[in-house]
């Protein structure tokens, strides 16, 4: 027998608990109290995403009330370069931040209880369509029944099936070990932000990551740039070599383990999906296509997104400025097509550029002329070429579906 079908009303409804969806909750719920919310998580299952760890750059100055969710944070980085040099800079007034998902939906489902008119609705969002007046989501409840719920304005975060078209198709694609060692191996102070002592793939790059979380913990990852990702042995062989031959932890227990893949593309996102449904996070443009960061743009994208609604509109504002990803778009066609050699370009820059001004760079918080200065700084020849090259390359569909993962 079949349940009968219930409905529910808001004025906003948010689809999915990932960064994007949990921080725009937040943010309502903390400038827009009037506002009705309702929160569409995916309940515990085979849809629910496991735990992520995410990673932003902070001004040490800012309260952006996120602070109870942060486990780790790192004052100073580092950069191998492919010879085995090191450089090790101080961003300051900039940190390093991670925050884990677990700490973060507790964080949001408190301020979201403290709201009378806020809600968490376990639901697997199935079908989203405009209506008159709003939208209408149709909803899978747990228990095997329909929801209708009905919205003035849907954000919809949960991934894209399918990446828009674009010259330039890549992936950055990654598992980590969150490991414990037998004796002090780490500097806690410190954060491995890119290590290049790892065997390059013939195509893209690869590079180790360490975010110390003591003197004998840490999340240690592999990542790649590439077209396709691995096999999950593949990811694990890579991570034993670096931790092994690289690191030289010795024996190691590995505690957790997160997988993930972050696209960058210079493909357009489409920002809008209807009358009254919009995209958010990754599906909205928000990942920075040539470093797959996407934390801070989402808390950008939130805040603006929180204040029109507050000021009675409705509309989800450009993640990332047009000179950002027109670099971008010359960056990432530049590494696909071999001319530029990854490992030296990344850590040339951190050579040669001040940290604070190249973190902010590669978050879009950089003026023109600081750009033109970044630019001086990296294989001017290959940049150029490439510049004249891609208003004459066509936008081609992805070879495969687009993959959720964690966000940087």
């Amino acid at each position: 027998m079949s349940r009968a079908a219930s409905s529910l009303t808001s004025d906003v409804a948010v689809l999915g608990g990932g960064a994007a969806g949990l921080s725009l909750a937040h943010r309502l719920a903390e400038v827009s109290p009037s506002l009705s919310l309702t929160l569409v998580e995916a309940p515990d299952g085979p849809l629910r995403p496991p735990e992520r760890t995410w990673c932003h750059w902070h001004h040490d100055g800012d309260d952006d009330g996120l602070g109870e969710a942060v486990v780790a944070s790192w004052s100073r980085l580092r950069v191998h370069g492919a010879d085995g040099r090191a450089v090790t800079v101080d961003p300051a007034p900039l940190s390093y931040r991670m925050i884990r998902s677990p700490a973060f939906e507790r964080l949001v489902h408190a301020r979201l209880a403290d709201s009378p008119r806020a809600r968490v609705l376990r639901a697997t969002a199935q079908e989203v369509r405009d209506t008159a007046g709003g939208a209408e989501v149709r909803c899978a409840t747990p228990d095997g029944g329909t929801l209708s719920l009905h919205a003035r304005h849907v954000f919809d975060s949960r991934p894209p099936r399918v990446l828009p078209p674009a010259r330039t198709h890549l992936l950055q694609h990654f598992r980590g070990w969150f490991v414990r060692t037998g004796a002090a191996r780490f500097d806690p102070a410190v954060a491995d932000l890119m290590d290049f002592r790892v065997p390059q793939p013939r195509h893209g790059l690869a590079f180790g990551y360490v975010l110390p979380l003591a003197a004998d913990r840490a999340l240690v990852e592999y990542t790649e740039f590439s077209r396709a990702p691995l096999a999950t042995e593949a990811y694990e062989a890579a991570l034993d070599r670096y931790c092994r031959d690289v690191l030289g932890l010795g024996t190691v227990t590995v505690e957790a383990a997160e997988q993930g893949v972050i696209p960058m593309t210079d493909g357009r996102f489409a920002r809008r999906a209807g009358r009254s449904v919009f995209r958010i996070g990754t599906a909205g443009g928000a990942t920075r296509p040539a470093t797959g960061y996407t934390f801070a743009a989402v808390q950008r994208q939130s805040r603006a997104v929180a204040a029109a609604l507050r000021a009675g509109r409705a509309e989800v504002p450009p993640p990332h400025g047009r000179r950002s990803l027109a670099m971008d778009a010359v960056l990432l066609r530049a590494l696909d097509t071999g001319r530029v050699d990854g490992p030296a370009f990344f850590t040339d820059l951190f050579r040669r550029v001040p940290a604070e001004r190249l973190l902010r760079f590669l978050d879009g918080g950089t003026s023109l002329w600081e750009e033109f200065g970044v630019g001086l700084r990296t294989p001017v020849g290959p940049m150029l070429r490439t510049t004249l090259e891609l208003p004459f390359l066509p936008r081609r569909p992805p070879s495969a579906p687009s993959t959720g993962g964690s966000h940087r």
